[in-house]
């Protein structure tokens, strides 16, 4: 039966083999398991599985050894480990080895077999490149615990049509992710489409999402089909969502629960599925509590929230992603692929980056046509990049370097800024706590002068990822 996909299973525990082999007797699963890793390995080397299931600690060959063999092999297979609780430090090192998830012992039945099944689904989509639509490119490069973190999301959000809000500054790349999340989900072979409410006059809003019937209006000459029909079976991408006006939200808002409109100027019902994305650099409570966004839209977009963190906040990827950027620049004006030497490089990933990834690529791209050679020095840069002294905030007082921040940010024409900063204070302030904390809750609340309640609350809005753990 060519739907039934191999799972291997390796743990020198018999009473755990045991539960797994009879939680995963499913008519679609065919199910191996080891005792030892070796004769696991072997195995695997005769025939690739779609899971591998490992416990860290064995006699011999352990868990994370195996997994790396594993991976040289066949790095796209995912591999769950098996772990304690008391080996905690070993399940960050299996993330860090490329695992696709842990799963904490004891464990209940119904999650190992929901979590197998993600693994089989993921491993299937990744040799199904082909589904994809064309035209979209889901790169998204990072390497910064910030960035797994999304990537973690996007994961989890795999097999789902559930609605996600993007929440992000300009320039961090939501629409990037908005068309990841697209492509692996069960939509992927459907259309994405994308709207961004700054950029459309208030007036044409409603005509633009929902079309609009011949002779609706002044120059209506024909019947014309709107983004959500355009999007019909898909994803539509409504990016700075914030910017949406009070009556269109109301629109909005009966589409959602409806799954139907009516054209402007029409009076048949048109009924659509459509999987909804949104994004903002707002913050959405801020403006629920000023009453310039519903509250009941707010609660129907925020059913899972993804934060993309600033370029500032995740440096180790700046230069991957400046290589990746220069050779899209080259491949575009159909050029050699510039290079950054050493120096410029490390230049580059002490610069504050206000504009975050799309400064980034602009730069790439105007150094790839003003550069004079192959190799980019720092005097090559524009030369509002060049003078570190003017743009490095200050290391020793915080409160200067925020000053600067402020300045900065005002000078770029950002508006709105304690929307922008005081979440971020406070992400930052919680996930420092944790780190000193070892994670345990309870004593970070204690550290930054909150109830267990009050960071709880937090957690859910600012680091939804960690609000379960």
């Amino acid at each position: 039966m060519t739907d039934v996909a191999r799972i291997v299973i390796v743990d020198d525990d018999r009473a755990i083999r045991w539960v797994l082999e009879r939680a995963l007797a499913q008519p679609d699963l065919e199910v191996k398991s080891f005792d030892r890793a070796d004769a696991a390995l072997e195995a695997i080397e005769r025939q690739a599985p779609e899971v591998l299931l490992t416990d860290i600690r064995m006699p011999g060959l352990d868990g994370l050894d195996l997994m790396a063999k594993v991976r040289e092999m066949h790095p796209d297979l995912p591999v769950i480990v098996m772990t304690a609780h008391s080996d905690l430090d070993s399940a960050v090192a299996s993330y860090q080895g490329g695992a696709f998830e842990y799963l904490p012992k004891p464990f209940d039945v119904d999650d190992a077999l929901a979590l197998v099944r993600r693994g089989v689904a993921h491993a299937r989509e990744r040799r199904s490149p082909a589904a994809l639509p064309e035209g979209l490119s889901a790169e998204i490069i990072g390497e910064a615990p910030a960035m797994q973190e999304v990537f973690r999301a996007i994961g989890r959000l795999s097999q789902s049509h559930i609605t996600v809000l993007i929440n992000g500054e300009s320039g961090t790349g939501k629409e990037r992710v908005a068309q990841a999340l697209h492509q692996h989900s069960p939509r992927r072979g459907q259309p994405f489409i994308a709207l961004n409410m700054a950029a459309i006059p208030k007036d044409l809003m409603e005509s633009e999402l929902f079309g609009h019937e011949k002779g609706a209006f002044t120059g209506a000459t024909s019947q014309r089909r709107g983004r959500f029909e355009q999007a019909d079976g898909g994803t539509l991408f409504l990016d700075e969502i914030g910017d949406m006006p009070a009556d269109t939200q109301t629109r909005l808002l009966r589409v959602l629960a409806d799954g139907e409109f009516y054209r402007v100027g029409g009076h048949t019902p048109v009924k659509v599925d459509v999987r909804i994305i949104a994004a903002t650099h707002q913050n959405l409570e801020t403006l629920v509590a000023d009453g310039r966004f519903r509250e009941d839209l707010f609660h129907r977009l925020n059913v899972i929230r993804v934060h993309l963190p600033r370029l500032a906040e995740r440096r180790e990827d700046i230069p991957r992603l400046a290589q990746h950027f220069l050779a899209e620049a080259a491949k575009e004006l159909a050029t050699e692929p510039k290079v950054l030497t050493q120096e410029a490089t490390t230049h580059l990933t002490r610069l504050p980056w206000p504009g975050n990834v799309r400064q980034l690529e602009n730069t790439c791209r105007w150094l790839t046509v003003m550069a004079s050679g192959r190799e980019v020095l720092v005097d090559d840069l524009p030369l509002e990049l060049r003078d570190l002294e003017g743009l490095e905030a200050p290391s020793g007082d915080w409160r200067a370097a925020f000053r600067e921040w402020a300045d900065r940010a005002l000078a770029a024409g950002h508006t709105h800024l304690l929307e922008e900063a005081v979440p971020d204070f406070e992400r930052i302030l919680i996930e420092t706590a944790l780190k000193h904390t070892g994670g345990r809750k309870g004593e970070a609340a204690e550290l930054l002068g909150w109830g267990r309640n009050t960071l709880t609350r937090k957690l859910k809005v600012l680091l939804p990822a960690l609000a379960d753990d």
